[in-house]
């Protein structure tokens, strides 16, 4: 994944010290195409404890007159959609993992929402350019009637809702925020 940002200082000490990434890689050179300008995109492991050269994200920064300063850089904003919807998951591979994430966003001056979905918890907040961010821990094994109800679900036009409904906590910053 690939994301534009006009603040690359936020954005790296966001995915660095808030996320728990590492920086791995910066390439600089001259944008693509007839436009000229240039740009830097900069590459992040997310998972930098298992693997520094898989799992990555970037960004990029961009340096050309043909586009203006003012480029939307959330997803959701640039689209008119809601911040839910367009968002980026992680996944946390234990309850505990997820839980250090939740706790070192709060201690960032973060407000944190986790909800249990039921067969896993995910934990959200938002990144410097205003995208919301997610760590997920699945709980469980899916059913074969989960995977039943989810193939004639998908194409159902009018598919009946679900009766589970998520349980949300919302967590509070540890420190003050700024």
């Amino acid at each position: 994944m690939a994301l534009a940002t006009r603040d690359t200082a936020a954005t790296h000490r966001f995915y660095t010290e808030v996320m728990g990434f590492e920086l791995v890689k910066v390439v600089v050179g001259p944008n693509p195409g007839e436009h000229g300008g240039w740009s830097k995109h900069f590459f992040f492991a997310t998972n930098p404890a298992v693997s520094r050269d898989e799992g990555l994200m970037a960004f990029w920064e961009l340096h050309d007159d043909q586009i203006s300063d003012t480029y939307p850089v959330n997803l959701n904003t640039a689209i008119g959609l809601p911040a839910w919807v367009n968002h980026i998951a992680f996944d946390a591979p234990s309850i505990e993992e997820l839980y250090e994430h939740r706790d070192r966003w709060r201690r960032h001056g973060l407000s944190v929402a986790e909800v249990n979905h039921g067969f896993c918890v995910s934990i959200y907040t938002s990144d410097p350019n205003r995208n919301m961010v997610e760590f997920c821990h699945t709980t469980r094994p899916f059913t074969d009637a989960e995977r039943e109800r989810a193939a004639q679900a998908l194409l159902d036009p009018a598919p009946a809702h679900d009766e589970h409904r998520p349980e949300i906590t919302m967590w509070k910053p540890l420190v003050p925020v700024a």
